[in-house]
């Protein structure tokens, strides 16, 4: 039977090495394509020929974007409207990765940290340079809660920036762990599953049921990871 692990390896499909650098595209590389072409084609079938009374798709595809506006709004407000398409694309973006990993021979590319740490740093970065283009010098105020007796300065300013700091870490490790530990664990009672024979039934419902589970935590950790993202600008274009 094969490792639990082997479902995460890493398979160059097509090796390309420029200047002792690898750029190969791999089987990571190639369900996150997957996953864009499918959220891509996805909007614009449903909203190609909008109805006064929409159709399910169409439902579909505005739930969605008032589910996303709506974050926004609630953890931004008005003055994240510029950001809206980002949040938007991570959201689909992540959910799409988690969703796809569930299918058969397929590939969870957000079950590896280059994946979720990737994108961790990159909005850790670009919230930082939109906190100090907003606030200038003035931003370096977020690591001292508004409020505290000044006296507690030097014990709070190094937690909140310690804090500050692991952020991407604490972003990208949450989603990345879940998806890990999620699909492993389906990995090992399917296995189960086969070499029970007759008296597999009983690992197959635990595996029906952490499918479901599976499902739940898909739609959950995408969740998680956008609602971080809009915090962390809330706090970028707002301070405390």
């Amino acid at each position: 039977m094969a490792s639990p692990l082997h479902q995460f390896e890493i398979v160059e499909l097509a090796p390309i090495h420029i200047g002792g650098v690898n750029l190969s595209y791999t089987n990571s590389a190639l369900w996150m394509t997957i996953a864009i072409i499918v959220v891509t084609t996805f909007l614009v079938v449903a909203m190609t020929n909008r109805q006064l009374v929409p159709g399910r798709l169409q439902s579909m595809a505005e739930v969605l974007y008032e589910f996303i506006g709506q974050m926004v709004k609630d953890n931004v407000g008005s003055a994240g409207r510029p950001y809206f398409p980002f949040i938007f694309s991570l959201f689909v973006f992540f959910l799409l990765g988690n969703l796809l990993g569930l299918i058969p021979y397929s590939f969870t590319f957000t079950s590896h940290l280059a994946v979720t740490l990737g994108m961790a740093v990159f909005i850790f970065l670009a919230t930082t340079v939109i906190g100090f283009a907003k606030h200038g010098l003035h931003y370096f105020s977020l690591f001292l809660p508004g409020g505290a007796p000044i006296f507690l300065a030097p014990l709070l300013v190094p937690i909140e920036i310690l804090s500050y700091f692991m952020r991407p870490l604490s972003l990208a490790l949450r989603l990345f762990a879940n998806m890990t530990a999620g699909h492993t664990l389906m990995k090992v009672f399917a296995g189960f599953v086969a070499m029970m024979g007759v008296f597999g039934v009983v690992p197959l419902v635990f595996v029906v049921a952490l499918f479901g589970l599976e499902t739940l935590v898909a739609f959950l950790q995408a969740f998680v990871y956008t609602i971080l993202t809009c915090i962390y600008l809330n706090d970028a274009l707002h301070l405390h």
